[in-house]
């Protein structure tokens, strides 16, 4: 398990890029976390250190927003207002997972048992003005990721 202290948003985005280095290729990440806690913030961070050059915007109403980069296709997944978990399996939600891509899942606990196994459990808390990151591997390549942090 690794925690950090993130004082501020570059902080968050800071640990974002430093994840970013430790991945290298396909993971199943959930990201759990108050609203405003930092989940896209992280998330931002991550698709930025693959080399994106845009904007990385919440998929509160879209579910999910690609990212096909040189190095790595990329899935943000925000499941916030996902009525039913059903809704993925009309999606095509295991495609996204058979790809090798990184998919990055806010509120995965909406999905059910539809999703996979995530590589990486990442909470982020308010811990009074700053936020803590706390980060679990649940498979082998996500203890490797773990570890390298």
């Amino acid at each position: 398990m690794f925690e950090k202290k993130l004082e501020n948003e570059l902080a968050t985005v800071a640990m974002g890029n430093a994840l970013a280095e430790v991945i290298k290729s396909g993971a199943v990440i959930f990201l759990h976390g108050d609203l405003g806690a930092g989940k896209t913030t992280l998330t931002r961070g991550i698709i930025q250190g693959f080399g994106h050059q845009g904007k990385v915007k919440s998929p509160t109403y879209t579910i999910v927003e690609p990212y096909e980069l040189a190095a790595q296709q990329i899935y943000h997944f925000d499941l916030y207002r996902l009525a039913d978990p059903e809704e993925l399996e009309f999606m095509g939600i295991r495609d996204y997972f058979a790809s090798n891509a990184i998919c990055l899942i806010e509120w995965p606990e909406k999905g059910g048992m539809l999703l996979a196994e995530p590589d990486l459990d990442i909470t982020l808390e308010y811990v009074d003005e700053q936020r803590k990151i706390s980060i679990i591997g649940r498979t082998t390549k996500g203890i490797s990721i773990v570890d390298q942090l």
